[in-house]
C-alpha cells in the first residue's frame, strides 16, 4: 500500500511522486544533501510503548470512540483534543507539537511499527534499535550509520552522542560516541582529572583521549546549564528536561556532535492510563516541554534540526480493566524540526473495526519504521539505497524510503 499524506500533499500528487521513486532501486538523493547542510538528527526512543491512539486520536474513524471507552479524547469541551485536520486530533497536552504541525515543521506517521509481532519490551526495544529483523545485533543503525560515511565526513569527525549511564542500542556499535549522562553528583575536581590525563598520555593513550573528551563535554554542559535556564514543570518534566536541554546545548555548539540518541523511560501505562488527564497525559506534556526545550536552545541552527520520535511497538484499540492498555503493536512516530518537511499525518489507516484489528486487539501496522529511518538517512547524510538495505538495515531492499520528508 502506498502511504497517504494528509493535509497539504494531495494524494494524486504523492502517487505521481512514488510511481518514479517507489519504482527504481535508486532513489535520487535530496539536493540538500548534495550541499552538505549542517545537519543535526537527535533521535530519541520513547521505551515501553507509546499509545498512538492516544497521542494522535482518530475522531474521525467511526469505531474509535466505542473502543476507547473512558479514555476516549472529544473534539469539544473541556480539554478537548487539537485539531491536525479532519480526521486526526493530538492528545491536548502536546500544545507545543501543534504549533509547530501548524508551522510544517513536524510530520507524523500513524499505524507504523517494525517488523516485530510479539510483545516482549526487551525484543521489541531491541528490533527497534537495532534496525534489524531479530533481536540478537550488537550494535544499532544510527552506529552503523556513522560507520558507513566517508572517512573525514564532518559527523564522523565530530562523533555521535549517546546520552545515559548506558548509550541506547540504537547508537552503540563499532563507531566511536561521546557518552555524557545526567548526574547530581559533584562535579570532579579539574586539576585533578588534567593529572590524570598526563598520567595516562604516555601509558595508554587511547584512555587519556576518552577522558579528555568527557571532561570537554561535561564543561560545555556545565557552561550551558549556567547560560540558560529551564522552564517550569512537574516531576516528570524535570526528569525529561535534565535530558534534553544539555544535550542540546551539546549539539548546538560549533565544535559537538550532530547526531545524538536518547531515551525516556516509563511509557508503559497498563494501569490508569488516563485520557485527558493521568499517568500518559503527564508523560506527553513532559516530551511536549522537552520539544520545546530543543527548540528553544537549537533556535540558531533550528532549521537544520530534526528530532525523530520513536517507540518499540504500540497498544491494544481496546481499554483493559484497569482504565489501561496492553502491549499492542501499532502506534505512531514523529519527525520534528525546522528540516522537516511537515504539516502531514502519513498513513494507510486501516481503520478500526473489529475486523480490522490485527488479531482482533492491536491497530494493525501499515507502514514500516525503516522507511522513515532510511529517507532521513538517506537525505540528511546521503547515504545511498544499497548501503541502507545491507550495511545499516540487513535483508531490507524490499522497504523503500517515504520521499519528500526532509527539506
Amino acid at each position: 500500500m502506498t502511504p497517504r499524506y494528509h493535509n497539504h500533499i494531495s494524494r494524486r500528487q504523492f502517487l505521481g511522486a512514488a510511481g518514479v521513486l517507489f519504482g527504481s532501486s535508486f532513489v535520487p538523493r535530496s539536493a540538500f544533501a548534495l550541499q552538505k547542510r549542517d545537519y543535526r538528527l537527535i533521535c530519541i526512543v520513547l521505551r515501553g510503548a507509546l499509545d498512538g491512539l492516544s497521542a494522535v486520536a482518530p475522531l474521525g474513524d467511526p469505531d474509535y470512540l466505542k473502543l476507547r471507552e473512558k479514555i476516549a479524547l472529544q473534539d469539544s469541551g473541556e480539554n478537548a483534543a487539537l485539531a491536525l485536520d479532519v480526521f486526526f486530533f493530538l492528545h491536548p497536552a502536546m500544545p507545543h507539537l501543534q504549533r509547530l504541525f501548524q508551522r510544517k515543521e513536524v510530520a507524523i506517521f500513524h499505524a507504523i511499527s517494525t517488523g516485530y509481532r510479539g510483545r516482549s519490551h526487551f525484543d521489541g526495544q531491541d528490533i527497534l534499535e537495532s534496525g534489524q529483523s531479530v533481536p540478537g545485533t550488537d550494535s544499532g543503525w544510527l552506529n552503523r550509520a556513522v560507520m558507513a560515511l566517508p572517512r573525514g565526513d564532518r559527523v564522523a569527525v565530530r562523533h555521535a552522542l549517546g546520552i545515559g549511564a548506558i548509550p541506547p542500542l540504537i547508537i552503540r556499535g563499532p563507531a566511536p560516541i561521546l557518552g555524557w549522562a545526567p548526574s547530581t553528583s559533584p562535579q570532579p575536581d579539574e586539576d585533578i582529572a588534567h593529572r590524570l590525563i598526563e598520567l595516562y598520555t604516555a601509558s595508554d593513550p587511547l584512555l587519556a583521549d576518552r577522558l579528555s573528551q568527557g571532561l570537554a563535554t561535561d564543561r560545555m554542559v556545565r557552561e550551558a546549564d549556567a547560560k540558560a535556564g529551564t522552564p517550569t514543570m512537574g516531576h516528570l518534566g524535570r526528569e525529561m528536561a535534565s535530558i534534553a536541554g544539555p544535550a542540546a546545548e551539546l549539539l548546538a555548539a560549533d565544535d559537538g556532535p550532530r547526531i545524538a540518541a536518547l531515551a525516556f523511560e516509563g511509557w508503559d501505562t497498563h494501569i490508569n492510563e488516563g485520557g485527558t488527564t493521568g499517568r500518559l497525559s503527564s508523560l506527553l506534556g513532559s516530551l511536549d516541554d522537552s520539544i520545546f526545550i530543543f527548540e528553544t536552545k537549537l533556535k540558531d541552527v533550528w532549521k537544520d534540526t530534526v528530532l525523530m520520535i520513536v517507540t518499540e511497538f504500540g497498544r491494544t484499540a481496546h481499554v483493559n480493566g484497569s482504565v489501561g492498555t496492553d502491549h499492542g503493536t501499532g502506534t505512531v512516530a514523529f519527525l520534528v524540526g525546522g528540516a522537516v518537511t511537515g504539516g502531514n499525518i502519513i498513513t494507510n489507516w486501516p481503520g478500526l473495526k473489529p475486523t480490522s484489528l490485527l488479531d482482533g486487539r492491536d491497530l494493525r501496522p501499515t507502514l514500516d519504521l525503516r522507511s522513515v529511518f532510511k529517507s532521513v538517512l538517506r537525505d540528511m547524510f546521503d547515504l545511498s539505497d544499497p548501503i541502507l538495505a545491507s550495511e545499516i538495515f540487513a535483508d531490507s531492499g524490499s522497504i523503500k524510503p517515504i520521499p519528500y520528508l526532509i527539506r
